[in-house]
């Protein structure tokens, strides 16, 4: 690419995405740098666009292969992005429109449409033209309506504040875990993924990320988990300033279509890791300190939801192997 780009969108794979995914990701129009992170050893599938850029990430897994393509982001901003999710074709024009108008914001947290795997027409309807951000009033949180967001009611760009992570630790996580928490509640978000951020600053993050995970000498700790909870929390949390603004979000239509599985089918993960890591750096907020004991009381449903899972499995190639040998 003979210049900086100004969004790059990264994908990590195993390289078993479907041809129409890669088929719409690349009718995403303008001068954009993809980035497809595949697991060592593997295959790269060939693609005759030159703005995809091809990775190989030291060491198979998401984060790892998350962290290899954004920390080599060249993009101005950079966009997380499953390769089984899909983007509109004109997010580049969202993207320059809404940081030409506001150079200070970290982050367009754009609309995202949740569709099942299986509605296939609704993945494949056509996409509606993006907003005019230019031309949208400035939404704001009010004691009237507290959660536009929630609602669904507002119809310009809507004030995305940084998560509180000031707010004490409540003790009743801790004496009663098994309660919901509710600090997450609201207009601010804690992922990272789908979302268009300043790239110094995620860069910025994850050069701290990998300090944390260092523990003795050499040894450095691997993690297994999803990298989008974390480094969205981290982001904020390295850069936090109490009620800080730090993007908008625009109103319908859709700007990704995020593609929803079956969750009893799914991978089980762990994220309690990835938790005590965002403590391990940041210690002086309670809403991490929350998101800790409350992750404390998934533990025994996900070692269950694992199990049945494997259960499941083993009872499934059993019918399958008495099915070969009756026939």
């Amino acid at each position: 690419m003979s210049k900086q780009p100004f969004l790059t969108i990264v994908t990590a794979t195993r390289g078993n995405f479907d041809d129409y995914w890669l088929e719409q990701l690349l009718k995403i129009k303008g001068d954009i740098q993809f980035i497809l992170v595949y697991p060592p050893n593997a295959i790269f599938k060939k693609i005759d666009d030159s703005r995809v850029e091809f990775l190989t990430s030291p060491f198979k897994g998401e984060v790892l292969q998350r962290f290899t393509g954004l920390i080599n982001a060249k993009g101005n901003y950079v966009m997380a992005l499953d390769d089984d999710d899909f983007a509109h074709p004109d997010i580049l024009e969202l993207t320059v429109k809404y940081f030409q108008r506001f150079p200070d914001s970290w982050v367009l947290r754009l609309k995202i449409q949740n569709i099942n795997y299986d509605e296939k027409s609704r993945i494949k309807q056509n996409w509606e033209p993006i907003p005019k951000v230019e031309q949208l009033e400035i939404c704001k949180k009010t004691p009237e309506n507290p959660y536009p967001f929630k609602q669904g009611n507002y119809k310009g760009l809507l004030e995305v504040p940084i998560a509180p992570l000031d707010k004490p630790l409540d003790i009743r996580h801790i004496v009663f875990p098994w309660k919901q928490r509710t600090d997450q509640n609201g207009i601010h978000f804690e992922n990272f993924n789908n979302r268009v951020w300043k790239t110094e600053q995620v860069k910025a993050a994850l050069h701290e990320l990998s300090e944390a995970m260092k523990l003795v000498g050499a040894l450095t700790w691997l993690p297994a988990w999803s990298l989008d909870r974390l480094l969205g929390l981290f982001v904020q949390s390295k850069f936090y300033r109490k009620d800080t603004i730090i993007g908008h979000a625009p109103p319908k239509p859709e700007q990704i279509r995020y593609i929803v599985r079956d969750s009893s089918l799914k991978e089980t993960r762990l994220y309690l890791m990835a938790d005590i890591l965002l403590v391990k750096c940041y210690p002086q907020y309670g809403y991490l300190w929350n998101l800790i004991f409350w992750q404390l009381y998934t533990i025994p449903r996900i070692i269950g939801k694992s199990v049945k899972l494997r259960l499941l499995k083993l009872k499934k190639n059993k019918t399958k192997n008495t099915i070969a040998i009756e026939g």
